[in-house]
C-alpha cells in the first residue's frame, strides 16, 4: 500500500511540476516511467477495478510520453501492459454483469481505451518504421470506428500526419497509402468527420506524393486525386498543381487554359499569380502564359509588386529571344521611372541584374556596342551626380566596352565617374591602370599598380567583412601583370608582379610568378639601374626562399614540385654570382642564397659540391673583404660570419667524402687556411687548439705552413710564435726533398731568419742567436751544394750576419762579433758580380 501511495503521489508530483514548467518532457517520461512500473508491481492477484483503470491510464500517458520525445521504442512495453490491463477490466467487468444489456455496456466502455492504445501503438510503429505492425493497428481502430464514430476525426487526422511524415522521408508508398486511408476515414461518418478542407487538403498532398513517386507512372492518379481535391474544395494551391500535372502530361493549350479559368473563382495572391504565370512560362507556353501575365494587372490595379509581372515579361521575353519587345518594355519602365511610376527598389534591382547580365553576354561575345546598349539601360535609373558602388561598378564595365572599342576617351571619362562612386576599389585602380598601359604611362600604370597592391592586402586582412573573394586582388595583379607584358610594359609588369608573388596562395602560381620576376629582372630594361636590379634580386630571391619553406604546409604543393622550383632558383642564384665578379659583397649574397635555396633539393653529390662551393666563395669573399675594412667592428663582423660559413661548409665537406675520392681536393686545406685566418685575425682562444691538430697531420704541405706562417703576423694577428713554428716546419719539409728547391727553400730562411732575429735589437738571447746562426750554416750548406741559391738572397744573409756582428762589436762582444762577422764574409764567397763590390 504504501509503495502504491507513493507512485501515485510521484505520479501526481510530475504532472503538477510539469504543469509549471520545473521538468522537462524527458523527465516527465522518465518519472511516469518509474511510478507506472511501481504501480504494476503493486497489482497483486486479484486487483480491483480502479486499480486496473489506473494502471491502464498510466500506462497509456506513459506510452504516449515516450511517443512524443521520439523514444517510441520505449513506449511499447506500456502500450502493450494498458492492452493486458484493459482484457482484465474487461474480463472483471463481465464477470459481474447480470445481463447482456449490461456486457455491453462494459464492452463500450473498454473500446475507447482500446481504440486510444492500438492509435498510439500505430504511432509508435510508424516511428519505428514497422509498416505492417501499424497497419494491421490502423485496421483495428478503423473496424471500431461503426462504435466510436466520434473518433472519425481523431483517426483521419493521424493518418493524415503519418502520411506528412512519411512524404518528408520519401517512402512515397507508405505515404500514398496513409493518405488514402486518411480520406476513405474521413468520408465514413460526415458528421464527426473533418471538413472539407481538411480533405482537399489530405487529397493535395497525395497528389503531390503520386507525381514525386513517378509521374509518368502515377501522373493519372495524380490529376484524379487533385481534381477530387478541387471538387472538395477550390483553392489556389490545387488550381496550381492541377496546372502543373496537366503541363507535364502536355495538355492541350485548350485543356490548360479550362484550369486557369478556376483561378477567376478565387481570390488570389499576388506571388499566386506570379508564379503561375512562371510555371506556364518555364513550361514554354508562351502563348497562355503572356496572355495571363496581361491579366494580371487587371486583378491587381493598385498593387505596388506590378513592376513584377513586367520584369518576368521582361525575363521571359529575352529568353524566348524577342529582344526587340522586351527592349520596348524596358524602355516603358524608364519613361514610367521619370513620371512617376517607379519600381519598388527590390523589383528595380532585379531589373539591373537583367541588363548586366544581358550586357556581360554581348560582352563575352565581344559585341561591346551592344553590352554598352544594355548598360545605357542601366544608367538611366540613376541620377547626375549619384554615388553609388553599383555605378562605380557599372562605369568599369563601360570603360571596359570603350577600351575595347579603341574609345579611350571616353573610357577615361567612365573610369572618372567610377573613382567619383568608389575611389579606394580595386577595381577602379585597375581599371586607371588599363588606360594607363594602353596610353604607355609608365608613371600613372606604376602608380595604380602600387594602389592596387595596398587595396589587395587590406582585402585579404577584411575578406569576410568585404564580402569578396580571397583571390580577388591576387587575380587582379596577374592580369596586370599579363596586360603590361602584351603591352612590352616591362617596367610595370616588374611592379605588377612585386605585389603579386605577395599575394598568390597558390604556391604554383607563386613560384610560376618568380620566375617570371626574376626573368624580367634580368633583362635589359633594369640593365640600366644595377644597383636597384641588384637590391630587387637580392629581395626576391629571399622572399622565394621564404616561400620554399612555408610551402611544406601546403598539401597540393608536392616535394617534387619544391625541388624543381628550389634547382631553379639556385642555380640562377649562382649564376648571378659569378656575374657579380666585380662586387664581393654582391656575389657573397648570391652564393649563401644559392647554398639556402639547395638545402630544399635532395642532397646527391652535385648539390653537395655546389653547397660546398657557395660557402667556401663565401667565406673566401667575407676574408677578403675583412682585410680591406678599416673599421674593427665591421672587421670582426665579416671575419665571424666567414667563420659561420665555414662551420657549415664543413658538415657539407663530411657528408661529401663518404660519396666518393676525394684524396686531390684541397678543400681541406682551404677550410684550415679561412679559418686559421679568420680566428687568428679575431684573436680567437681556440686557435691554438686549431693548431695542434695541424702540427698533427703527417701531409700537410710546404706552402700551405708557408701561408699559415704569413696570416698569423698578418695584421691585425700578431702570432710570431706561431709563425716560427709553421716555418721551422715548413724548413724541415724542404730539407726532406730529394732534391732542395733553392729559391723556395731560401724564401723560408728568410722569412724565419726576420722573425726570429728582428732588425735593430742589439740585446739578443745567446739561445736565439744560437738558433739564428744554425738557420745560416743551413743556408750556407746550400749554397754550397748548389748555384740556384738567389745572388740577392745571398747577398742578403752576408749582410744580416755582418750587420749581426757589428751589433756585437758596439756593445764590446768582440769575440761574438767577430765570429758573426766571419760568418758573414763566409758568404761573401759565394756572391758573382757583386763580390767585389763587397770585398
Amino acid at each position: 500500500i504504501q509503495v502504491e501511495e507513493s507512485a501515485i503521489s510521484l505520479w501526481n508530483w510530475t504532472v503538477t511540476k510539469h504543469t509549471g514548467a520545473v521538468i522537462s518532457d524527458v523527465q516527465r517520461a522518465e518519472l511516469r516511467s518509474v511510478a507506472c512500473r511501481l504501480i504494476c508491481l503493486c497489482e497483486g492477484s486479484d486487483p480491483p477495478e480502479g486499480t486496473i483503470r489506473r494502471q491502464i491510464l498510466m500506462s497509456m500517458k506513459t506510452g504516449k510520453g515516450w511517443i512524443d520525445i521520439g523514444k517510441a521504442g520505449l513506449a511499447d512495453g506500456f502500450l502493450e501492459n494498458a492492452v493486458n490491463s484493459i482484457e482484465k477490466l474487461y474480463a472483471k467487468l463481465r464477470k459481474g454483469s447480470e445481463g447482456e444489456a449490461d456486457i455491453q455496456v462494459h464492452r463500450a466502455d473498454v473500446e475507447k481505451s482500446l481504440f486510444k492504445v492500438l492509435s498510439y501503438q500505430a504511432e509508435s510503429a510508424v516511428a519505428q518504421g514497422d509498416f505492417q505492425k501499424a497497419v494491421v493497428c490502423m485496421q483495428r481502430c478503423k473496424d471500431m470506428l461503426m462504435k466510436l464514430p466520434k473518433e472519425t476525426c481523431y483517426l483521419s487526422v493521424l493518418c493524415y500526419n503519418f502520411g506528412v511524415e512519411t512524404y518528408e522521408c520519401k517512402q512515397y508508398e507508405q505515404s500514398s497509402f496513409w493518405l488514402s486511408q486518411s480520406y476513405d476515414i474521413g468520408k465514413m461518418d460526415m458528421k464527426y468527420s473533418v471538413g472539407k478542407e481538411m480533405r482537399a487538403k489530405v487529397l493535395r498532398l497525395l497528389a503531390t506524393t503520386y507525381f514525386e513517386w513517378n509521374c509518368s507512372l502515377y501522373l493519372d492518379k495524380a490529376l484524379k486525386a487533385i481534381s477530387l481535391a478541387n471538387q472538395e474544395n477550390l483553392h489556389p494551391a490545387g488550381v496550381f498543381l492541377k496546372l502543373k500535372f496537366l503541363l507535364k502530361s502536355g495538355a492541350s493549350d485548350e485543356d490548360i487554359n479550362s484550369a486557369l479559368a478556376e483561378f477567376t473563382h478565387l481570390e488570389m495572391s499576388f506571388d499566386s499569380c506570379l508564379n503561375t504565370a512562371k510555371l506556364l512560362l518555364e513550361h514554354g507556353r508562351e502563348s497562355v502564359g503572356f496572355d495571363f501575365l496581361k491579366s494580371v494587372p487587371e486583378r491587381f490595379e493598385s498593387s505596388p509588386d506590378l513592376g513584377k509581372i513586367t520584369l518576368l515579361h521582361i525575363k521571359f521575353l529575352l529568353q524566348n529571344k524577342r529582344e526587340l519587345l522586351a527592349k520596348q518594355k524596358i524602355e516603358e519602365i524608364i519613361i514610367g521611372h521619370y513620371t512617376g511610376k517607379q519600381l519598388l527598389p527590390e523589383a528595380l534591382n532585379q531589373l539591373h541584374i537583367i541588363l548586366w547580365d544581358r550586357a556581360a553576354k554581348y560582352y563575352e561575345e565581344k559585341s561591346y556596342s551592344e553590352a554598352l546598349h544594355w548598360y545605357n539601360y542601366s544608367i538611366s535609373f540613376y541620377t547626375p551626380g549619384q554615388i553609388d558602388k553599383n555605378l562605380a561598378k557599372l562605369q568599369r564595365n563601360m570603360a571596359s566596352c570603350y577600351l575595347h572599342l579603341k574609345q579611350v576617351d571616353k573610357a577615361k571619362e567612365a573610369v572618372k565617374q567610377a573613382e567619383r562612386c568608389d575611389p579606394n576599389s580595386i577595381f577602379t585602380k585597375f581599371s586607371v591602370y588599363k588606360i594607363a598601359v594602353m596610353e604607355n604611362d609608365t608613371d600613372t600604370a606604376v602608380e595604380a599598380v602600387i594602389e592596387m597592391g595596398k587595396l589587395a592586402e587590406k582585402l585579404s586582412e577584411h575578406e569576410d567583412k568585404l564580402g569578396v573573394d580571397k583571390n580577388t586582388g591576387s587575380n587582379l595583379l596577374s592580369l596586370a601583370a599579363q596586360i603590361a607584358l602584351e603591352n612590352d610594359q616591362q617596367i610595370v609588369a616588374i611592379k605588377a608582379l612585386e605585389y603579386l608573388s605577395e599575394h598568390l596562395q597558390d604556391c604554383r602560381q607563386l613560384f610560376a610568378a618568380l620566375k617570371c620576376l626574376v626573368r624580367l629582372m634580368l633583362s635589359k630594361v633594369m640593365a640600366e639601374n644595377e644597383e636597384k636590379r641588384w637590391v630587387c634580386l637580392k629581395k626576391t630571391f629571399s622572399y622565394t626562399h621564404k616561400k620554399l619553406a612555408e610551402s611544406f604546409a601546403e598539401e597540393k604543393f608536392t616535394g617534387d614540385m619544391r625541388i624543381l622550383e628550389a634547382h631553379w632558383f639556385r642555380k640562377v642564384a649562382w649564376n648571378l654570382a659569378v656575374q657579380f665578379k666585380d662586387s664581393p659583397e654582391k656575389m657573397r649574397d648570391f652564393f649563401v642564397l644559392s647554398f639556402k635555396l639547395s638545402q630544399f633539393c635532395p642532397s646527391d653529390k652535385a648539390v653537395l659540391i655546389a653547397q660546398k662551393t657557395c660557402l667556401l666563395m663565401a667565406a673566401a669573399i667575407d676574408l677578403e673583404m675583412g682585410r680591406q675594412q678599416e673599421t674593427p667592428s665591421e672587421q670582426t663582423a665579416l671575419l665571424s660570419q666567414a667563420l659561420q660559413h665555414l662551420q657549415t661548409c664543413k658538415e657539407v665537406w663530411k657528408v661529401l667524402k663518404l660519396t666518393g675520392d676525394f684524396a686531390k681536393d684541397p678543400t681541406d686545406t682551404l677550410l684550415l687556411l679561412y679559418e686559421f685566418e679568420a680566428r687568428s685575425k679575431l684573436n680567437d682562444p681556440t686557435l691554438h687548439n686549431l693548431m695542434e691538430s695541424v702540427w698533427e697531420q703527417p701531409q700537410i704541405e710546404i706552402k700551405t705552413l708557408e701561408v699559415i706562417a704569413s696570416l698569423a703576423m698578418e695584421s691585425p694577428a700578431r702570432y710570431p710564435v706561431l709563425c716560427k713554428k709553421a716555418l721551422k716546419s715548413a724548413l724541415n719539409l724542404h730539407r726532406k726533398q730529394a732534391v732542395i728547391d733553392a729559391v723556395k727553400f731560401s724564401k723560408c730562411l728568410h722569412s724565419l731568419i726576420s722573425i726570429s732575429l728582428p732588425t735593430g735589437l742589439t740585446d739578443l738571447d745567446p739561445c736565439v742567436l744560437q738558433e739564428v746562426w744554425d738557420y745560416f750554416e743551413d743556408a750556407l750548406s746550400v749554397v754550397i751544394s748548389t748555384d740556384a741559391y738567389p745572388e740577392m738572397e745571398i747577398l742578403w744573409l752576408m749582410t744580416r750576419a755582418w750587420n749581426t756582428g757589428i751589433f756585437q762589436y758596439t756593445v764590446g762582444k768582440y769575440k761574438e762579433a767577430e765570429q758573426w762577422c766571419g760568418l758573414g764574409m763566409r758568404f761573401l764567397n759565394h756572391l758573382g758580380s757583386l763580390k767585389k763590390s763587397y770585398e
